[in-house]
């Protein structure tokens, strides 16, 4: 389609190949968990029980009560993984920040990490998983917080030198082009079968099926959690949470070893309601490509939309000039989103990275619901440090997926990530591919932006965490794509096919419209 401009303004590797790929695959065992599943009478009987494993590294055993009334045993068991609880995003957005480097301890001859960042306003103090403490007082920041805090407050008065120079350039407007790699996955496969040698951590996404939810009354079953379970497994693996249309993708070769979903033919999808009901569908591998279940209960008459939205964003030097435009299209999308007709219950957060020796790793504004406060802290961000050209995105989705104080009770959690760099894949964990396993089984669904000077490494990373949560891959576009200086067009030079092209903003706020549309109409 054409562009349309706006009028206003707007690891390790194992000795072995086998072993390889249950070390590589094991991983994924951070990121999701096992549910204990007690025999019920309209279970379906597998044939052979009771040898299967698990893949290494499972947890099979319950870690903590699943939140609920004392006299009550949940169907599914104790979940290992913390499931999104947080219950309101009220108050100014907390800060917190990951050091980046070391600096010599004054006196001494050792290195010491710089401290990290303190919490810097006063709410409900968010635990792991998402849980709160209202009225928990943040601690005092150290002196090296307080320098950083001025330093914020010097960038929201004063404009960057770079700024200044493009004053008059700032309302600039920025083209992007989406494909969604779920809607086309013919056309995906073929992309990653051209481009294997650039996938190190590679997961066989080959295989998929179409889960859809829905309740008594045939509408969207949002936020349910969806298990997998087969033949002699000693648990139920939950996977996923559905998005605001009660869909979500399963990908039994991306989840499981390849020795357990080897010679599995019959599999089994379970689904928990947010009233605690289950129900459960077989699964036929390769003989359907949709599994639909209908749960017996109508849902609760829906409320307004809750959307929790976090902009995870790569703040290193490579990124000056994007971000001077980035700030401006980043204030304009959350305006928009903020004034959509169905006014959605909304939370904005905001993740920058930077990379190991630089001022920061990470630095968080955690979710709020104060729109004002939010803009200012766009306002601030600035670019800086970097150096080499893989960046810390593994430790910030990391961060994003895990730290983040994400809501419960059937939000829809959304991350738009923009960036002009692939993660450094030369470190230990975590991992970029865990994080994308972790968010699904968080319900948080992740959009990839790629920036000017993305390579085809980073194109197969963004393309892998968008199209594994259910998102899409967005891509800055130019006039011609060698000179992102040249100004807006359709020119890329990303192997994409039949793209559309808008400007970035739009095609975002198109993103969430979608996301919360079948909400609208419930």
């Amino acid at each position: 389609m054409p562009l349309r401009l706006p009028t206003t303004t707007p690891a390790p590797t194992a000795p072995a190949t086998r072993s390889a790929a249950r070390f590589v695959l094991g991983l994924v065992a951070a990121a999701t968990l096992s549910i204990s599943l007690p025999a019920c009478s309209h279970r379906p009987a597998w044939a052979g029980e009771g040898g299967a494993p698990l893949p290494p590294g499972w947890s099979t055993e319950p870690v903590q009560r699943w939140p609920g009334p004392a006299n009550t045993e949940p169907l599914w068991g104790v979940p290992a993984f913390v499931p999104p609880s947080a219950t309101h995003c009220a108050g100014p957005a907390r800060l917190r920040e990951q050091p980046g480097r070391v600096e010599p301890q004054q006196g001494f001859g050792f290195l010491r990490p710089v401290p990290a960042l303190a919490d810097t306003a006063r709410r409900a103090e968010v635990g792991p998983g998402g849980s709160t403490a209202v009225g928990a007082v943040a601690p005092a920041a150290p002196l090296s917080s307080a320098k950083a805090a001025a330093e914020e407050s010097r960038n929201a008065a004063m404009p960057a030198p770079q700024a200044v120079q493009r004053q008059a350039t700032m309302q600039e407007i920025v083209s992007a082009g989406m494909v969604d790699d779920n809607a086309d996955f013919g056309e995906y496969q073929a992309f990653r079968r051209r481009s294997a040698q650039l996938s190190p951590r590679d997961r066989d996404s080959s295989e998929r099926y179409r889960v859809e939810v829905r309740d008594a009354s045939g509408r969207p079953a949002v936020d349910a959690e969806v298990a997998l379970s087969w033949p002699g497994a000693r648990g139920s693996l939950r996977f996923a949470r559905t998005d605001g249309a009660g869909r979500v993708w399963l990908m039994p070769r991306l989840l499981l070893a390849p020795e357990v979903v080897e010679p599995l033919q019959a599999m089994e999808v379970q689904v928990r309601a947010r009233s605690g009901e289950v129900v459960r569908a077989p699964l036929q591998r390769g003989q359907k490509s949709a599994v639909q279940l209908q749960l017996r209960q109508r849902a609760d008459a829906p409320g307004r939309a809750a959307l929790d939205l976090v902009f995870l964003v790569d703040a290193t030097g490579s990124m000056a000039d994007e971000i001077h435009k980035l700030r401006d299209s980043l204030r304009t999308i959350a305006n928009r989103v903020g004034a959509l007709p169905s006014q959605p219950d909304l939370c904005f957060g905001l993740v920058a990275y930077r990379d190991q020796g630089d001022a920061f790793l990470t630095r968080t504004h955690d979710l709020t619901n104060d729109l004002g406060s939010f803009q200012q802290t766009l306002n601030r961000l600035q670019a800086g440090g970097g150096g080499d050209y893989p960046e810390a995105l593994n430790e910030a989705l990391d961060e994003t997926v895990h730290r983040i104080g994400w809501r419960g009770a059937g939000t829809s959690r959304l991350v738009v990530l923009v960036a002009d760099a692939p993660p450094h894949l030369d470190r230990g964990g975590p991992f970029y591919d865990q994080a994308a396993a972790a968010a699904l089984a968080r319900g948080i669904k992740l959009h990839a932006v790629g920036a000017s000077g993305l390579d085809a490494q980073g194109e197969v990373v963004f393309r892998q965490l968008a199209q594994s949560t259910g998102g899409r891959f967005v891509f800055l576009t130019y006039r011609d794509a060698r000179r992102p200086d040249s100004g807006p067009g359709r020119d890329t030079l990303h192997d994409v096919h039949d793209y559309s092209v808008d400007t970035l903003d739009e095609l975002i706020v198109r993103l969430v419209r979608d996301e919360l549309a079948t909400r609208e109409k419930m």
